[in-house]
């Protein structure tokens, strides 16, 4: 009968001698969990905040929406100038009556869903006395010149309705407004009616136009893209995931280094 040889298995090796795990001191395994505690702490802390970046988000998003729904309102009159704010008024939906000074026409250069080109800003003077720019639409290179839409040139008393949009100052990224070469890259209202030489009191904001038809079909209006974007979520999941996952990183840690130091 054949029997097994059965041998004793090696013992591991003593603490600090040669093969054996490297044991941090007790002042390194303090600074190593204090840190990662540390660590943790701020990566869930970072998750809460997206949380409530979040809702804040969501919040501004319905409000919005609510704002660009809601019947017309008359475009805020000079008294209320003072109280136009984006927080609350941006994308406000609005109308008014009055004139377009089509002599002044400035356009603004524009990427849109129709092509490249140009945003058409009018001034409008208000049956209540003041004076608007508008954003009647979008523009391509080949209609600059007024006679090419000649039929879109509305002449006399009309209503406008669009969106209040807040003042647009400078420029747009990495490209600023040259009001002495007549080139705009943003719809800088201030900057527009002076170079224009609008007389009287001009709303320190602008109306993006709707997609009423236009005569010749330019300027085509309600282009306006009202979106925000919403990753607050995916970074929330994010940083729990991160801090769960360091939180648990940890906890293997400093068993492994118990289990090390723990008698044979």
């Amino acid at each position: 009968m054949r029997f097994a040889r059965v041998l004793d298995a090696p013992a591991p090796p003593a603490p600090g001698s040669p093969g054996s795990p490297r044991l941090r001191s007790g002042g390194g395994r303090i600074a190593l969990v204090l840190a990662g505690v540390a660590a943790v702490l701020l990566l869930m802390a970072l998750g809460t905040w997206q949380v409530y970046r979040l809702r804040w988000k969501l919040d501004l998003i319905a409000a919005v929406d609510a704002r660009v729904h809601a019947p017309a309102v008359a475009a805020p009159p000079p008294a209320a100038w003072p109280s136009v704010t984006a927080e609350a008024d941006q994308y406000r939906h609005v109308t008014a009556r009055g004139t377009y000074d089509n002599a002044r026409e400035t356009f603004v250069q524009a990427v849109t869903d129709e092509g490249p080109g140009f945003w058409l800003l009018t001034p409008f003077r208000t049956d209540d006395g003041f004076t608007v720019l508008v954003n009647r639409g979008f523009v391509p290179p080949g209609r600059r010149d007024p006679a090419s839409r000649a039929s879109g040139e509305i002449a006399g008393p009309t209503r406008v309705t669009g969106l209040l949009r807040v003042d647009e100052p400078g420029g747009a990224f990495l490209r600023h407004n040259d009001p002495a070469s007549d080139r705009w890259f943003s719809r800088d209202v201030g900057a527009i009616a002076a170079k224009r030489s609008l007389a009287g009191q001009v709303a320190p904001y602008f109306i993006d136009a709707d997609d009423a038809p236009v005569p010749g079909g330019f300027p085509v209006g309600g282009l306006t893209v009202v979106a925000f974007p919403n990753n607050h979520l995916v970074y929330t999941i994010t940083w729990y995931a991160l801090g769960l996952g360091l939180a648990g990183a940890l906890v293997w840690v400093v068993r492994e280094e118990r289990g090390a130091r723990a008698p044979r």
